[in-house]
């Protein structure tokens, strides 16, 4: 029995419909910007295998840094233990994001970081003797497939079926020149209700690699602070350059209260997830009073072994090189935008530093589930290139080792997609 016939027998696969899609494709190894099937075909892994790659497959200092360390720890408790790792790239980390954080919390995913930033805020009203409850997040956010992410992910398809269980957020709309005084006097208004303000800095992913401007974030998180509003920048996705600085949260000159990442902290080898907090927030469970903890917690809590990556992933991104490679991309990136933009197949094309996101022109609006979206990811998956497309929105995010022959490859086929389909 082949190997895409057993997993059919017995995996069930995450956000697939498993009676109407594709087989899954058998991938054996990869290299670089590329993934290879059991029949030898090359795909170009131009999405970073869910936007967790930013170095490229099997990378061999990756790989050397966690079998060295699978031979010496592979886990240990994290409650009453430590270990060097997990100090290490905690102090490393701080290091270079912004001044105000100054703890560490680990945990094991995207959802998990954002879960802990939502306890520690609701918490932090309740240890000092304050009833605020109410979270204020942005329309079409997302932040994980937990309760919590759930619930201060903008209602959708995705939460349909739980929505009657998820608890109460009040939705804004992304701010711009025209609506931030009104959201600003709106926020106002919730101030002495209101725990926290969550929001994915500069793009909105899964809601459609939505974008919007820094200069009107960091009026909105001016004003927050001024209200005493805590905020949770989730850089789950935004953090380690993809938006053309270490994180997004580099392009405003606000500061997040608790920040939260995952998917390209480890470089994309395994799973890892963290929160920051600044002191403030971490001294308000300071106390004799031991109910004031923060009772959170994971088996895998700062796994050695996935801890070993995230180092190595640093040390790779902390390179010239990849500073080099994340500003060839964007130029990359910007000279394909003006090419297209005026196709008349190209409804919009919007680019934040290596993320470029191109809505297909389809007569109806843009959807998770328009028709088109199927037809597309067939076309470039027969083609060699790994494309999911957000419905009717095509985005390219690549692992930064991509070469310019790839990326021109990439291009090429959708310029070649937007004459054929």
């Amino acid at each position: 029995m082949s190997l895409t016939n057993r997993d059919l027998k017995v995996i069930w696969h995450p956000y697939t419909q498993m009676k109407t899609a594709l087989p899954p494709i058998p991938i054996v190894r990869g290299e670089g910007a590329c993934l290879f099937d059991e029949n030898g075909k090359k795909y170009i892994d131009a999405v970073s295998s869910w936007w967790v790659n930013i170095h490229g497959h099997a990378h061999p200092y990756i790989a050397q840094k966690v079998s060295e360390q699978l031979k010496k720890l592979e886990h240990v408790i994290f409650a009453g233990f430590t270990h060097e790792g997990a100090v290490e790239l905690a102090e490393r980390l701080l290091e270079i994001l912004p001044n105000n954080q100054q703890k560490v919390f680990y945990s094991d995913n995207g959802s998990t970081a954002v879960e802990v930033a939502i306890k520690m805020c609701l918490q932090y009203w309740h240890n000092n003797g304050e009833n605020r409850t109410k979270i204020i997040a942005f329309k079409n956010a997302y932040h994980g497939d937990t309760f919590g992410a759930m619930a201060v992910s903008g209602r959708s398809a995705f939460t349909a079926a739980f929505d009657s269980l998820l608890f109460e957020v009040e939705f804004i709309d992304l701010p711009d020149a025209a609506n931030i005084k009104s959201l600003k006097s709106h926020i106002s208004n919730l101030t002495s209700e209101t725990a926290c303000f969550i929001f994915e800095p500069l793009v909105q992913g899964a809601g459609g690699m939505l974008m919007y401007e820094a200069q009107y974030l960091n009026e909105l998180m001016a004003h927050c602070r001024k209200e005493g509003i805590l905020m949770i920048a989730d850089e789950v996705f935004t953090g380690f350059g993809r938006t053309g600085k270490s994180f997004a949260s580099n392009h405003v000159t606000e500061q997040p209260d608790i920040m939260c990442f995952s998917k390209g902290l480890t470089g994309g080898t395994m799973a890892l997830g963290l929160t920051t907090c600044t002191q403030q927030v971490f001294d308000a469970f300071l106390s004799d009073d031991r109910l004031k903890t923060l009772f959170h917690g994971h088996s895998f809590t700062a796994n050695p072994v996935a801890i070993s990556a995230a180092l190595a992933s640093l040390d790779l991104f902390l390179d010239a090189s990849t500073t080099e490679n994340i500003k060839r991309i964007e130029n990359a990136h910007g000279q394909f935008a003006r090419k297209i933009k005026d196709h008349p197949k190209v409804k919009t094309i919007r680019q934040t530093g290596t993320i470029l996101a191109m809505e297909w022109q389809t007569g109806s609006d843009t959807s998770y589930f328009n028709s088109l979206r199927d037809s597309l990811y067939r076309y470039f998956l027969e083609a060699g290139i790994i494309l999911r497309p957000l419905g009717n929105t095509i985005y390219i995010l690549p692992p930064y080792c991509i070469t310019n022959e790839e990326l021109d490859c990439v291009y090429s086929k959708i310029e070649q997609a937007l004459e054929e389909i």
